[in-house]
């Protein structure tokens, strides 16, 4: 007897709205993951429109300022290598703000931290100068992190432990760390043969973080991108991450679960100075050679429009950080070129920050980023 078979029943046309509910059962949610790219980017469009008005009102034309940026940003390799220098510190100074952001305390001590780790890294480094070139690495390395580290831990202490505010504590100690730069540069640490830049004693040249190959590239790029994958790492996909988020969402029903908020609250903010910390050690080990005025160099305040702009994400961070390293590239041909004032890029900056900070209002206000289902 031959055997039967049931027929197949036709695929199912899901109604109007099912996709989404289906998606979403799924774990597919789009209309967050849009959200958080076009909020972001509908800002960034905003800023340049605006200061391209800024420009227009200095009697320069915006697409020649615009056309100027990008040629010095990226228009040629040896261009590009001077976007990737500055992006190195902006990477490792964007994870001072964005690391405790995930705790929900907003920490703007970056300048301070990467300070403190320049200081600590050129004082390993000077006591261990006749050490081979990795130990001299190394130890600059570890003194960075700490001094940064502990920098930012001192921060968090105050407000877990006696509830100081983070925000005004970690800014107030931006200028100690410049103050304490400018002490010892100029009395304990300083080199009697600086006489207009009053400097540290340098580091050998032969001791110095190397360059990549043949380029201008220094060796601190890849710390840059190695910190940012460790922190995305760490954040997403480990229990610790989760408990930062957890305590960030809702720190009474993390204390109510039993999760000890100071301590984690320490580690990430050691680990959030540790990383401006390390950007100060490749400033000094890469670049300068030496401690001096120039580790102010406002990589620190840069690095916090760079977290705000990546949303405090560890990947995101990487491409924003080679965007404002390539504007900080562009200050001098705005000058040459455009006889406009150097501190032009700092007004760019500050619309580009002022447009993130207003479009953080705008979330959760448009339908068209919601999965809805009907």
């Amino acid at each position: 007897m031959t055997p039967t078979f049931p027929k197949a029943e036709p695929a199912a046309v899901l109604p109007q709205g099912a996709t989404a509910a289906k998606n979403a059962r799924a774990g597919i949610q789009w209309g967050p993951a849009l959200e958080a790219v076009g909020i972001p980017m509908g800002a960034l469009v905003a800023a340049t429109l605006l200061f391209g008005v800024f420009c227009f009102t200095q009697n320069k034309n915006p697409f020649a300022v615009f056309a100027a940026i990008y040629k010095a940003a990226f228009g040629s390799w040896y261009a590009f290598q001077n976007t990737l220098v500055r992006a190195a510190p902006l990477m490792l100074t964007a994870l001072c703000t964005a690391l405790p952001a995930r705790l929900g305390l907003v920490i703007i001590g970056n300048e301070g931290a990467l300070v403190a780790g320049g200081l600590g890294a050129i004082s390993a480094g000077l006591a261990l100068a006749s050490a081979p070139l990795g130990v001299v690495i190394a130890a600059m390395a570890i003194g960075g992190v700490l001094g940064g580290g502990l920098w930012i831990t001192a921060c968090g202490a105050l407000h877990f432990y006696r509830g100081v505010n983070e925000t005004i504590s970690s800014l107030l100690m931006n200028y100690v760390a410049i103050a304490l730069l400018n002490h010892l540069v100029n009395g304990l640490m300083r080199d009697p043969s600086s006489l207009n830049k009053p400097s540290s004693y340098p580091i050998p040249d032969e001791k110095m973080l190397p360059a990549i190959g043949d380029s201008n590239v220094h060796y601190g790029l890849f710390f840059g991108i190695a910190v940012c994958l460790f922190v995305w790492l760490l954040m997403e996909h480990t229990t610790f991450g989760f408990k930062v988020r957890m305590i960030g969402g809702n720190i009474r029903a993390a204390r109510m679960a039993g999760l000890p908020v100071a301590r984690i609250g320490l580690i990430t903010c050691f680990l959030a100075g540790a990383s401006a910390g390390l950007a100060g050690m490749v400033e000094v080990a890469a670049v300068h050679g030496r401690a001096n005025e120039s580790l102010n160099a406002g990589y620190g305040y840069a690095g916090i429009l760079v977290a705000f702009v990546a949303r405090h994400r560890g990947l995101p961070i990487i491409l924003v950080a080679t965007l404002l390293g390539g504007i900080l590239a562009s200050g001098g041909i705005l000058q040459r070129q455009f006889q406009l004032p150097d501190a032009t890029i700092l007004v760019f900056q500050g619309i580009v920050f002022i447009s993130i900070l207003f479009s953080d209002s705008l979330y959760g206000r448009f339908n068209l980023f919601k999965d809805r289902a009907k």
